[in-house]
């Protein structure tokens, strides 16, 4: 039977050289203070990253000078990406009198600048004050304020979750509402939650390596962490070309410990995703790790990191996807929340966007069903409480 650490044991959390890249990327974009907040950070420790990395790297005038124009088109491009975005979101109100403008106008106010809401909508910042100065009535006021708490709800989830996750958002919040009022709401304002796409299967399993036994079995329980755990990889589409993501998740909590990202499909690939599990969290011995046959889990290297830290090899039967289901949902979530719909220039950029996701929000904010819609980090700090 596989041991568990003791709740009561809080052992010291490092983190890979790739995760501290990331983190420093993130506070760069929001700011020190709010990345640590929502990596669960301290503020020296970014800190102390980046004074590393700026020791380790000389910078010449010329890479300052490329540095200030990349800061000045990213303004640029910052301005003309608001443009677009109120464009986009208020399409259905370009044609509209200009009361449903200053609707759009009010309830989008926390987003967009005034200035800019004004100059894409073609209408004066004179008649949306007057207009926001005319008290409504209680009912119109009533409904303005759900329509807004549903639409801050919904862009704080950046238009990720739909009106049955939005409900525990706002009931969270203090607005009780069931989920047909706030579908209305979402429709009222053109508001729709990202859609999956079709399925395409990637695995190669058409190879004479050796393949493990199917352990798991579909049991997708877990009494405790470290018991459990799940691989896959999948591919995501930059302009620059493909970008690989092979991650491991823990089945007790659907928390996702170990991730790699890199330009080719390898077994170092999967191997850099279990070392960065293992350097987390240190699992004992005889813990269960699924994934499906593909050549890069049937791997010397992936094998033989398996049989180093004492882990039981469990694989998919071939061709059946649902044996490692956990693993494809959340690269469904991950897709269909983060990724379709969303232009990706280069694989820097795609990095950016699923460090930010798995980290900040998959992990630590986003409410899962299986764990009684609360997000994997809540579920497993009852363990330890």
């Amino acid at each position: 039977m596989a041991r568990t650490l003791s709740p009561m044991k809080q052992p010291r959390t490092r983190h890979s050289q790739a995760y501290k890249d990331e983190a420093l990327a993130l506070a760069e974009r929001i700011g020190v203070s709010q990345a640590a907040e929502q990596l669960g950070l301290h503020a020296s420790q970014l800190y102390g990253w980046r004074t590393q990395k700026q020791q380790t790297q000389c910078g010449s005038e010329r890479e300052q000078s490329l540095a200030d124009e990349n800061a000045r088109l990213k303004r640029l491009l910052a301005e003309q990406a608001e443009e677009l975005a109120i464009g986009k979101k208020g399409r259905r109100v370009l044609c509209q009198e200009p009361q449903v403008k200053y609707a759009y106008m009010r309830t989008h106010a926390p987003q967009f600048s005034i200035t800019a809401r004004c100059r894409v909508l073609r209408v004066a910042r004179s008649g949306f004050y007057a207009w926001c100065s005319r008290p409504p009535s209680v009912r119109q006021w009533h409904k303005a304020e759900r329509d807004r708490r549903v639409a801050l709800a919904y862009h704080a989830r950046q238009g990720r979750s739909g009106a049955p996750r939005l409900c525990y958002d706002l009931r969270d919040a203090g607005l009780l509402c069931n989920r047909k009022t706030v579908a209305a709401s979402l429709k009222r304002q053109g508001l729709r939650a990202k859609a999956a796409r079709k399925f395409k299967a990637m695995t190669n399993s058409r190879h004479a390596l050796p393949v493990a036994q199917n352990l798991l079995k579909q049991d997708f329980t877990a009494a405790a962490q470290n018991q459990k755990g799940v691989g896959d990889i999948t591919y995501l589409h930059t302009e620059q070309g493909w970008l690989y993501l092979a991650v491991v998740l823990d089945l007790y909590s659907r928390r996702v410990i170990g991730w790699a990202m890199g330009e080719r499909m390898t077994a170092d690939l999967v191997c850099d995703a279990l070392r960065m599990a293992l350097w987390r969290r240190k699992p004992p011995q005889g813990v269960i790790v699924h994934s499906d046959r593909g050549s890069q889990y049937c791997s010397m290297a992936y094998q033989a990191l398996i049989r180093a830290h004492h882990l039981r090899c469990s694989m998919s039967a071939k061709g059946n996807c649902y044996d490692n289901a956990c693993a494809e949902s959340f690269f469904h979530s991950l897709k269909v929340e983060c990724i379709h719909g969303e232009r990706f220039i280069s694989r820097a950029q795609m990095r950016e966007t699923v460090f930010e996701y798995i980290e900040t929000d998959y992990n630590r904010q986003r409410c899962h069903s299986t764990l009684g819609h609360i997000s994997p980090e809540a579920y497993e700090a009852r363990l330890s409480a």
